[in-house]
């Protein structure tokens, strides 16, 4: 008889350990495509988050705000001129903004210096062809940024698509901004 208890003990935590396991295994799939989702695509649409607006001033002194891009998609590259990584990304977001930008695109980059004098003397070494702005570390904290690079993707209706923390590959990146083109022509 007791050698019957134990075997059924045996059973049932071989059945809730097998179910956690599964439970754990669906659970770190990863991202969920529209495709996979019981939720429809339309409404993953409207469960993406309208980005904060900003304003702030270039690296010469003129102010810029988010909202000034209505109706484009907008990547806002988080970087610093002494962060190696971002050094990387900055010939990649030269080469996406002139490829994307008849498609819709702007690229902002947000840098995270202290001194705009070092961001101009960058600037003068490695032109680029975007706006760059001096963000406040208020404004990064709004797009939850904990480190350097991060990029934030924004479709065109004003919405974060994606946020990637640290560095990309440049296809990774392409890959994001083909979404957030892509997502422009569904409204809310």
């Amino acid at each position: 008889m007791r050698s019957n208890a134990t075997g059924s003990s045996l059973s049932i935590a071989i059945a809730v350990i097998a179910a956690i396991v599964l439970f754990l295994g669906h659970q770190s799939r990863g991202t969920v495509f529209a495709s996979e989702s019981a939720v429809p695509a339309a409404v993953q649409m409207e469960m993406l988050p309208d980005a904060p607006n900003f304003i702030l001033k270039t690296s010469d002194g003129k102010l810029v705000q988010l909202k000034d891009f209505k109706g484009k998609a907008v990547l806002l590259s988080f970087w610093a001129t002494w962060c190696i990584p971002c050094k990387e990304e900055i010939g990649w977001l030269n080469a996406f903004q002139k490829q994307y930008e008849p498609k819709g695109l702007i690229i902002l980059a947000l840098s995270m210096d202290h001194s705009a004098a070092n961001v101009r003397s960058f600037l003068r070494k490695n032109p680029v062809n975007f706006p760059v702005l001096m963000a406040s570390q208020a404004v990064a904290d709004e797009y939850f940024v904990k480190g350097l690079p991060t990029s934030i993707y924004i479709d065109s209706n004003g919405r974060i698509t994606d946020q990637v923390p640290g560095s990309s590959s440049r296809s990774a990146m392409e890959n994001e901004i083909k979404l957030a083109l892509n997502n422009a022509g569904r409204k809310r």
